[in-house]
């Protein structure tokens, strides 16, 4: 009979095959920007984001968030931000972006963490790590909803928000888009209480009310829309017909800036350029 060897190290041997790998180790110092999975981050090397000045339609939004980010950089106060409102109107853009001239303003003093809504649940590991790092982040959840009933992801929002046992780190602000100011969905139906229909949306809306910097985007005009497009076509040299940009939107059947966008990659594709 051929020996299998000592029964307890073939244990161990299953045991540590069995085991999931190492964590990798993060620098923190090293990348302009992370990707957070819920367990561990993965770095980014470059950050694509336009620039601020390319970004139209969005002046006022466009400078506070500005502004606060390069608050947040220099270690200054800055606010938590939510960005709600139409979809496809810049708010992601407009966080690279600013985040991007922060970078530029003050090299290796900022770094953005995108955090998947499947990764809210490890956020609190997160923040304990980055409170230990000398540099300052914006943790950035893109497109955050809770769906109906889900009591544990608004109540973590609010801790993290406000001087719970999990809130983030000084060096650390949250920011986040949402299609709905409120976040989580706002029905007459949802009642704590019969007999004040107006709590339940008064609670909804105080999780928005954490926020110190709440701004809306809204779906733009059609003077608007040809902004965009023309700050665009300028930065590539392409040129362009308004009645058929219009056309573009009438046909997609919304004016917004990824409208634009979009409009300006045919055009690209229509001249044989890759932009």
């Amino acid at each position: 009979m051929t020996d299998q060897g000592d029964p307890l190290a073939r244990i161990a041997a299953a045991l540590e095959r069995m085991a999931p790998p190492p964590r990798p180790e993060t620098d923190w110092l090293a990348f302009p920007a992370y990707v957070w999975t819920g367990s561990f981050a993965r770095p980014v090397e470059r950050l694509e984001a336009p620039r601020l000045d390319m970004l139209r339609g969005i002046d006022a939004q466009k400078e506070r968030v500005a502004e606060n980010v390069l608050r947040l950089a220099q270690g200054h106060a800055a606010h938590d931000m939510l960005l709600w409102g139409a979809r496809g109107m810049g708010k992601s853009a407009l966080m690279r972006a600013s985040i991007l001239a922060a970078q530029k303003a003050h090299p290796g003093q900022i770094a953005l963490v995108q955090a998947g809504t499947d990764a809210l649940e490890g956020i609190s590991s997160l923040f304990t790590e980055l409170g230990r790092v000398e540099r300052n982040f914006l943790v950035y959840i893109d497109d955050l909803g809770f769906a109906e009933g889900d009591s544990v992801g608004p109540r973590h929002l609010r801790s993290w928000l406000e001087g719970g046992v999990e809130a983030r780190p000084g060096n650390v602000r949250l920011a986040v888009t949402s299609n709905r100011r409120a976040i989580v969905p706002r029905h007459s139906a949802e009642q704590d209480d019969p007999l004040n229909p107006r709590d339940a949306v008064d609670d909804n809306l105080a999780l928005a009310d954490r926020f110190g910097l709440s701004l809306g985007f809204h779906s733009c005009s059609q003077d608007d829309y040809l902004a965009i497009i023309a700050a665009y076509c300028d930065e590539f040299g392409l040129a362009f017909v308004e009645g058929n940009a219009l056309e573009w939107s009438r046909r997609r059947g919304a004016r917004s800036g990824r409208t634009a966008w979009q409009y300006v990659n045919e055009l690209a594709g229509r001249a044989g350029r890759l932009i």
